[in-house]
């Protein structure tokens, strides 16, 4: 069992940067494809970034590519994902996911992911 832990998340204003972490525990890192998805209210959850066990070909949702960056460091165990020039429709739950052996597109889909954190809240103001 794979357990995932977000931090980063808060308040910052429309241009602003900030960096979510997640953590995990319970399984080989190495061999998990990582992901992060968001939830804004009354929305349905959506695909931000993915990046593949393998480090390889990292996929971003076309709403954030060039200001959104997913990395993995398999020492520390962590995938972060460094958010720039924030906007306010960029507003949500921001949830790390682990596939195991997870590759390509499948990441990028709610159905594809074996695992969920619980979520940081980040919030961009106007």
């Amino acid at each position: 069992q794979v357990q995932l832990v977000e931090s980063g998340g808060g308040l910052v204003q429309a241009g602003g940067s900030l960096r979510l972490s997640c953590a995990a525990s319970g399984g080989t890192f190495s061999t998990y494809g990582m992901g992060w998805f968001r939830q804004a209210p009354g929305k349905e959850r959506e695909s931000v970034a993915a990046i593949s066990w393998s480090g390889s070909n990292p996929y971003y949702a076309d709403s954030v590519k060039g200001r959104f960056t997913i990395s993995r460091d398999n020492a520390k165990n962590t995938v972060l994902l460094q958010m720039s020039s924030l906007k306010p429709e960029d507003t949500a739950v921001y949830y790390c996911t682990a596939t195991k052996w997870g590759s390509g597109s499948r990441l990028m889909k709610v159905g594809g992911v074996e695992y969920w954190g619980k979520g940081t809240l980040v919030t961009v103001s106007s």
